[in-house]
Order: C-alpha cells, then structure tokens, then sequence
C-alpha cells in the first residue's frame, strides 16, 4: 500500500524560494521584466544547481494547476512561508511570474551562471557541504561537545563518506576564491554557520586551508 508523502515534500523547493523572500523584505518585488532581490538570488542558486531550478518549475506547475486554496494542498500551504503578493496581483499571480522568471534563467542561464552569492542566505544554498560542516560541527555548542577543533574535524571525517568529502574539499576550494579578502571570508563563515572562532593564532582562511588538506587526503585514501 502506498502511503502520501508527509507535508512539506511535495513543494520543497517553494518553500525554500519563499524562505528566500523571507530574508528580503518578505514581499514578492518582482516585475515581467526585472526579478526582485530574492528572486535573482534563487536565480543565481537554479543556475549553479539547475535540477533545482526544474524541480522548483515542476512544483510551481502543479500548485497553480491545482490552486492555492485548493483543499487538496491545505496541509502542504499551511507549511508555507507567507509572502506578501506584489500590489495589484494575487499571490497565484505572483509565482506565476516568478515561474516565468525561472524559466526563461534555465534556457538561458548565462546571465546567473558564475556569479557567487550576495544575500546571506545565498552561501548556505551554494555551498551545502561546508554548510553542513561548519553549521553542525562549529556551532555555538561546540565547546560542550568537543575539546578541539581538530577533534571535532576527525568526528566529521569518520562520518562522511569519500563522496562527501569530494564535494567538501571543492566547496571549501570555491569559498575560499569566491570571498577573496579576509573581511569577505570573515562574512562568508559566519554566513555558513561557523559561531566559533578558528583556533588560536589562525586566521579563518589559514584554518579554512588546513582543513581542506585534511579533506582532501582522507578523501583520497
């Protein structure tokens, strides 16, 4: 017997986009003609991982073909972050446009493609595997739970699998060129969790490089 998803998996990645509205003002801002601060930034995100970018066309598809106020989805919009629709258009409206948006990025993903992220939610979104390690293993509890930061990095080694280690050290190697002083490094790590400071007598990116290698040759076997 096949049982309905729980609430929240059929329109995943709308709620991350209305996540992104969020931390913009809360409001959809956008024109047929310019998206908003928070669309460009999902934008930018769809184009690096453009399965995301058609998976959040395929949800948009479905919700404004069944309704927003359809009973059928009550219990996935009430998991909804709510987002104050554009003056003189209804929410429907307004997604319908952000899914124009989306589109016309995918076919034509030159105008996005490499650039790196500028709101702060952007940094988790680019770079989920070092999101997962700084956020996880350096948050504000970290001190409870490990003695060093080196124990804490051979905790995340032993858990991670070689692929995710793959994806870490690259991730790691891209911050690293993206925020190319040490005050945007400094932006970036807190941006991707990090409530820690590095080690003493290490600046972010001596410690950041250092862990990279250390990524890198477990990964390597």
């Amino acid at each position: 017997m096949d049982f309905p998803a729980a609430p929240g998996h059929r329109f995943h990645e709308t709620q991350n986009l209305l996540r992104a509205y969020g931390q913009t003002g809360n409001s959809f801002t956008d024109t047929p003609d310019t998206p908003g601060p928070a669309l460009r930034g999902f934008l930018r995100v769809a184009t690096r991982f453009p399965a995301r970018g058609t998976r959040l066309l395929r949800e948009l598809d479905d919700l404004l073909t069944v309704g927003l106020f359809s009973p059928e989805i009550a219990d996935e919009v009430d998991l909804m972050p709510r987002v104050r629709p554009t003056e003189g258009r209804s929410v429907e409206e307004s997604l319908s446009l952000v899914r124009d948006h989306v589109r016309a990025a995918l076919r034509n993903p030159e105008r996005w493609a490499g650039s790196g992220p500028e709101e702060r939610w952007e940094w988790g979104e680019f770079f989920p595997a070092v999101f997962q390690l700084l956020g996880a293993y350096f948050h504000q509890d970290f001190s409870y739970e490990y003695a060093s930061h080196r124990e804490a990095i051979e905790d995340y080694l032993a858990g991670s699998t070689r692929e995710e280690l793959g994806r870490a050290f690259t991730e790691l190697s891209e911050v690293l060129a993206v925020a190319g002083s040490d005050e945007e490094l400094d932006h970036a790590v807190r941006a991707l969790g990090m409530e820690v400071s590095p080690p003493e007598g290490e600046t972010p990116r001596q410690w950041l490089n250092g862990v990279a290698s250390l990524i890198h040759r477990h990964a390597q076997g």
